[in-house]
C-alpha cells in the first residue's frame, strides 16, 4: 500500500481493504527497484573512454540522460555515479528531480580525485600536488556534490595506469576522510591494488570500489587483510558485470573476472558487505543497464540469489547512505522493479522487466495489461 510515493503497509494476506484501488500484476514479482551504486553516465560504453569524455559539455549531459533512461529501462531505480567531468551530473541531478520518469533516483560526486595523469585524469580532477587534496574536497563541497570520489589506485581504461600501483598514501588518503566527513560527505575510493585497498581501510574510507586485490602478477586475495575490510564494516562494491551486447571478453579478462569474483566469495564469507554494482559506461562491454547481469555473475559465482539481489538492493542503499531504498516495506520509497517469474529460482528472469515504478508511479511499462493476467481497478499512469 502506498501513499504519496511511499510504502505504508505490505499486507500479505491477499484481500486488500475494500474499496482500495488495486493493480493486480499476476504471475509476476515485485522487487525493490535496483541501486546501482557505481556508474560513470557521461561516459557512453565506446571503445575509447578518454576521445569520448572531451566531448562538448552539451554532448556529455546527452549521454548522461540517455544513460539514465537506460538504467530505468533495466529497473534500477537507483544510481551512484562515480566520476563525471565538469559536475555535468549535477544538472542532471536536477532534471530528474523534477522529471523521474526519464531517469533513477541520482548521487553524484563530480570529477573523481585524481594525481596528475592518474586514473582518469582526463575527466579533469587531476591534482599536481597532494597538499591540495582538502581543498578540492572543500571545492567539491561548494558545488553540492552528494559525496566524494578518490582514484585510491590506477585503473584499466587510463592509458599509463597501473591498477595495481597506488596513487595515494594512507596519510594523504586520510586528509580526504577527514575533510570530508568534516563536511558531512562520505568517500568512496576506487582500489584495485592490495596496496590501495590497505590505504583505503587505514583511512577510513566509506566504500571501497572495485576491490580486486590487484598486484603485478594478478589478482592476489589477501586473507588478513580481507579479514579487516569485514572488522571495520566497510562495503566493497564489486563491478565484474558485462553487458551481453557488447563484444566477448579476451581469455585474459575472463580469467582475470574469475579469480575477482572467487575474491568475492571469500569476502562475503568472512562477512564483507558486497554491493553488487557495475561501472557501466567506461567500455564498449560495460553498456548502461548492465546491472542486472552483475547480480547473475554473482550468483554464478557461488551467492545464492537472496545474496546477490540484496547486494543490487538494500545492501547496496546502505553504502550510499539511503535510509529509505532498497526494500519493499513500511517507511520506504515506492520504487518498484517488477519482472516475469521467480528470481529466487531463477536469477535471469531479473532481466523480463515487465514494470518500473518510482515514487509509487508507473514509469516503465514494456507489456500491454490488455490480453494479459496483470489488472487494475486504477491503471498506473506514467509522469507526464
Amino acid at each position: 500500500m502506498i501513499e504519496d510515493g511511499i510504502i505504508i503497509a505490505v499486507d500479505e494476506s491477499g484481500v486488500p481493504p475494500a474499496g482500495l484501488p488495486v493493480v493486480d500484476l499476476g504471475d509476476r514479482t515485485l522487487l525493490p527497484g535496483l541501486v546501482d551504486a557505481h556508474v560513470h553516465l557521461v561516459l557512453p560504453g565506446v571503445p575509447d573512454p578518454v576521445a569520448a569524455a572531451a566531448a562538448p559539455e552539451g554532448k556529455l549531459l546527452m549521454n548522461a540522460r540517455q544513460a539514465a533512461s537506460r538504467c530505468l529501462d533495466a529497473g534500477i531505480t537507483t544510481v551512484r555515479d562515480l566520476g563525471d567531468r565538469d559536475y555535468v551530473t549535477l544538472r542532471l541531478r536536477e532534471e530528474l528531480a523534477l522529471r523521474p520518469h526519464e531517469g533513477p533516483h541520482l548521487l553524484v560526486s563530480g570529477p573523481p580525485i585524481t594525481t596528475a595523469q592518474g586514473h582518469c585524469w582526463f575527466l579533469g580532477g587531476a591534482l599536481e600536488d597532494p597538499a591540495g587534496l582538502p581543498e578540492a574536497v572543500r571545492h567539491r563541497a561548494t558545488r553540492d556534490v552528494d559525496f566524494i570520489k578518490i582514484m585510491a589506485s590506477g585503473g584499466e581504461i587510463t592509458p599509463g595506469s597501473r591498477s595495481w600501483q597506488p596513487q595515494f598514501t594512507a596519510a594523504e588518503l586520510r586528509s580526504v576522510v577527514v575533510e570530508s566527513h568534516r563536511l558531512g560527505l562520505s568517500v568512496a575510493a576506487h582500489a584495485h591494488a592490495v596496496d590501495a585497498i590497505e590505504g583505503a581501510l587505514a583511512a577510513g574510507v566509506d566504500t571501497i570500489e572495485h576491490g580486486t586485490f590487484r598486484t603485478p602478477a594478478g589478482v592476489e586475495p589477501d586473507r588478513r587483510l580481507i579479514e579487516r575490510v569485514a572488522e571495520a564494516g566497510i562495503p566493497v562494491s564489486v563491478t565484474t558485470g558485462f553487458s551481453p551486447a557488447g563484444p566477448p571478453l579476451d581469455e585474459s579478462a575472463r580469467s582475470r573476472i574469475e579469480r575477482t569474483l572467487a575474491a568475492a566469495v571469500d569476502m562475503r564469507d568472512a562477512g564483507v558487505r558486497i554491493v553488487c554494482a557495475s561501472d557501466a559506461g567506461i567500455s564498449d562491454q560495460k553498456q548502461h543497464g548492465l546491472l542486472p547481469y552483475s547480480v547473475i555473475r554473482l550468483v554464478e559465482a557461488g551467492f545464492s540469489p537472496v545474496e546477490a539481489l540484496r547486494a543490487a538492493t538494500s545492501t547496496a542503499a546502505e553504502a550510499c547512505g539511503l535510509a529509505r531504498k532498497g526494500r519493499v516495506a513500511p517507511g520506504f520509497d515506492a520504487d518498484l522493479l517488477v519482472v516475469t517469474g521467480d528470481p529466487l529460482r531463477d536469477i535471469t528472469t531479473i532481466t523480463a522487466v515487465v514494470a518500473v515504478y518510482r515514487g509509487g508511479r508507473c514509469v516503465r511499462e514494456f507489456e500491454s495489461r490488455k490480453g494479459s493476467p496483470v489488472a487494475s481497478n486504477e491503471r498506473a499512469v506514467p509522469w507526464s
